[in-house]
């Protein structure tokens, strides 16, 4: 049995520019972001990993290199196909004014439906997700696997393997640095647990994403 063990990168200040970041280049880890992934590397280092693998986004490669610090035996991986949602002309653009236009409402009503200008589908990205997923499973028949990666890619996965259909995983929440778990076997998936901050949010903090 794979067991993923899920994890949104830490926390960033891309956020406080409005614009939507995508795969835009040069986003970092702020102060609180660190803390958070020294937190969170701190949790998995008794963890019996036997592979880690990050986005190619070096908000989520600083995440997985505080993992990786505790695991000397094992090499960060970098794999595309857990990447940020290819959001395409979308990308850098202000969410205020994404948040005018008609595909804004599909994207929230009716997320399987929508496609960004220039990028991926919603549809694609979880396609890409899960089959990533499976090959990393394949690779790694046992043991537990560490996937760095980010909020609606996590959120998507998740549903497939929950059986939750793409147009309600918005309802998912992903916090940054949480930790999500998903069991593979050959009877199929199970849920371990979801945005679990356990490791830098008190019980009373992380129920609420304010």
């Amino acid at each position: 049995m794979t067991t993923f063990l899920l994890i949104r990168h830490a926390q960033n200040d891309w956020v406080r520019t409005g614009r939507l970041a995508g795969w835009t280049e040069g986003v970092h880890l702020n102060e609180e972001g660190q803390r958070q992934a020294a937190l969170l590397g701190e949790r998995l280092a008794t963890a019996k990993l036997v592979a880690i693998y990050s986005s190619p986004l070096e908000r989520a490669v600083e995440t997985a290199e505080a993992i990786a610090a505790h695991h000397d035996a094992l090499e960060l991986q970098i794999e595309a196909g857990i990447g940020e949602v290819d959001f395409g002309e979308w990308t850098g653009k202000r969410l205020k004014k994404l948040a005018r236009t008609r595909l804004w409402r599909v994207v929230q009503g009716h997320p399987s439906g929508a496609r960004f200008p220039g990028g991926e589908s919603f549809l694609e990205m979880q396609f890409r997700l899960v089959s990533t997923l499976d090959m990393l499973a394949q690779r790694h028949p046992t043991g537990q696997v560490a996937i760095v990666a980010h909020s609606d890619v996590i959120k998507a996965v998740f549903a497939h393997y929950a059986g939750i259909h793409l147009d309600l995983f918005q309802r998912i929440v992903v916090s940054p640095a949480s930790l999500t778990i998903v069991a593979l076997s050959r009877f199929g998936p199970h849920i371990v647990r979801l945005n679990d901050t356990s490791h830098y949010e008190s019980p009373k903090e992380s129920g609420s994403d304010a």
